[in-house]
């Protein structure tokens, strides 16, 4: 295919798609750098500028805040670069030739609408702009002459109106009566920006909502609430307007709660944090009192854990903030929250079902202090191994009975057993079996074993796992660096820990999980560069959730 005719063929969506795809893996390519620090990088704007351009009614908006030059001076491998030469090099368009002259210090894209003409007997079509700011308005005019001008030679049939006092350039879209709407590429500049559309009647929308403000994003009181929480130097930012993101898939926004979203990307000297904020107008509450240092039940969790989960007051987790954001998700994602939470949290839904237990009624609501539970590699059999540490309340004494009678209900053998001097009960199943006949073996499965410890109840899958928990000669995960790394990060006070170790939970959740190897292709520097996860939610106001992901890289 020669390059009049890669110019032809190109569409917005694959711009979009190829631009998303940059801000994401420039983003975790920030860290291949040596001896520079990216908290140095110096973020000139607060929140997008292009809000101008885009509807209330938009679904969803992405920003890079900063100039794509300005990351490749903390990445100096020069992967950005050719990522970038990459993404343009079907458009014909020369990076460093065409845009580097005029591009100023934001990237802007939005999906405008589920259906540009808003008629849906002939299908949903749905409208993508893209607008970057511009520090040289006439060099960008060049720019889109130029694109433009070779897209007519390819042969394609051109269009060119004023609209409201602006230029706009367009393919000549071939609407036909009773037909789908077709995609096409249109362009203006308008202001300090250009704008790139997959229709002209995209650009004509752009321009309304520039000369009628109560039309845009910005005149939202949902947006203007969101872009409140916006951290300082946050070099990429996302709005979602959850209900209309949902209908734009295909999906029912069920047991809603949370309105919008707002995700903002802060660099720092040790990884990522991705900070998101959900907006409600439920009233809302956290499932405890906020944590203003670790949860010490974390000292029995070896420092090795694949996955630990980590705060207090278990038995108010399902009235919470965390929970109705759970169900709304999940419900949303697959039908119903009990068919999301089976699939995303297998791993737990198999030590449930092994010990015969409904988690929820059997510990959840008699757990009132700290707990740690984790989730440990296994080289034996894919389940892994766990681990639950539960701080002593008043309650606890009448669960541990509770949870002894049900191993009895289910067959199981509850005994003593001493481990190290100390005195462990265990709940085994022990099954006879025969061979042609001529001889009986027994055997015994271990199910669970609980033991105390100070001042916790130390549960475990097995002898071995708790032995672990139980050495002194072994480091815990407070000791671990990727997770105090973690934590230094997280805001206090907040409502605990979720902790994920990248290499040694890889195994546990691409069994689990089988997206998760084609997101692992589509992020690759991300997934390769990455060391662990630190989950956690704070600052819980009145009408908002706000919570914050940290990706400890290399």
């Amino acid at each position: 295919m020669n390059s009049q005719e890669l110019t032809k063929n190109i569409r917005l969506p694959l711009l979009v798609a190829g631009i998303i795809t940059l801000l994401l893996i420039a983003v975790a390519g920030f860290y291949w750098f040596s001896g520079k620090n990216p908290i140095n990088l110096l973020i000139q704007k607060s929140q997008p500028s292009a809000a101008i351009f885009v509807s209330k009614s938009s679904p969803a908006m992405v920003s890079l805040l900063v100039n794509p030059d300005a990351l490749q001076t903390i990445e100096p491998k020069g992967e950005f670069s050719q990522l970038k030469n990459r993404l343009l090099a079907k458009s014909n368009i020369d990076y460093q030739n065409d845009i580097k002259p005029w591009l100023s210090d934001e990237v802007t894209l939005a999906v405008t609408t589920i259906d540009i003409d808003r008629d849906p007997d002939n299908g949903l079509q749905t409208g993508y702009l893209m607008a970057l700011a511009t520090a040289k308005p006439q060099k960008s005019r060049e720019f889109l002459e130029l694109l433009f001008s070779n897209r007519a030679f390819s042969g394609t049939t051109l269009g060119v109106e004023r609209y409201k006092g602006v230029k706009v350039i367009y393919d000549h879209p071939e609407d036909l009566p009773g037909e789908k709407i077709q995609n096409s590429l249109a362009g203006a500049v308008v202001n300090n920006f250009v704008l790139l559309a997959n229709h002209p009647q995209v650009i004509k929308e752009a321009i309304n909502n520039l000369q009628a403000p109560n039309l845009n994003l910005i005149s939202s009181l949902e947006y203007q609430k969101a872009t409140q929480q916006i951290p300082k130097n946050a070099v990429a930012v996302t709005f979602l307007n959850l209900p209309i993101v949902a209908k734009w898939q295909g999906l029912e926004l069920a047991e809603s709660t949370y309105n919008s979203q707002i995700l903002s990307l802060v660099l720092n000297s040790q990884g990522l944090l991705a900070e998101s904020t959900f907006l409600t107008t439920s009233e809302i509450v956290p499932p405890s009192l906020p944590l203003s240092q670790p949860v010490a039940a974390l000292q029995y969790i070896p420092e090795s854990t694949a996955l630990a989960i980590a705060g207090t007051n278990l038995s108010n987790l399902g009235n919470s903030n965390l929970a109705k954001l759970w169900q709304q998700g999940t419900a949303t994602i697959y039908g119903n929250s009990e068919d999301g939470s089976s699939r995303l949290l297998k791993p737990l839904g198999d030590i449930q079902k092994s010990l015969g237990l409904n988690f929820n009624q059997d510990i959840f609501n008699w757990v009132k202090g700290e707990y740690a539970l984790a989730l440990l590699p296994n080289s034996e059999n894919p389940t892994p191994h766990w681990l639950f540490v539960v701080e002593k309340t008043p309650e606890l004494a009448e669960m541990i009975a509770r949870l002894d009678n049900i191993a009895s209900t289910k067959s199981f053998n509850v005994s003593s057993v001493t481990l190290d001097e100390q005195e462990v009960s265990a709940w085994t199943q022990v099954t006879a079996t025969s061979e042609k006949n001529t001889s009986i073996n027994v055997d015994t499965t271990m199910k669970g074993v609980h033991t105390t410890l100070d001042n916790y109840e130390v549960f475990s899958s097995d002898l071995k796992t708790l032995k672990a928990a139980l050495s002194k000669n072994q480091k815990s995960l407070l000791e671990n660096p990727q997770f105090q790394h973690g934590m230094a990060v997280i805001p206090q006070p907040n409502q605990g820990y979720i902790y994920l170790d990248w290499e040694n939970s890889q195994d546990i959740l691409k069994r689990q999980l089988p997206l998760l190897k084609f997101v692992e292709v589509l992020g690759k520097p991300l997934f390769n560069n990455l060391k662990s996860l630190t989950v956690s939610s704070y600052s819980s106001e009145p009408g908002r959730l706000k919570g914050g992901v940290f990706l400890q890289l290399h």
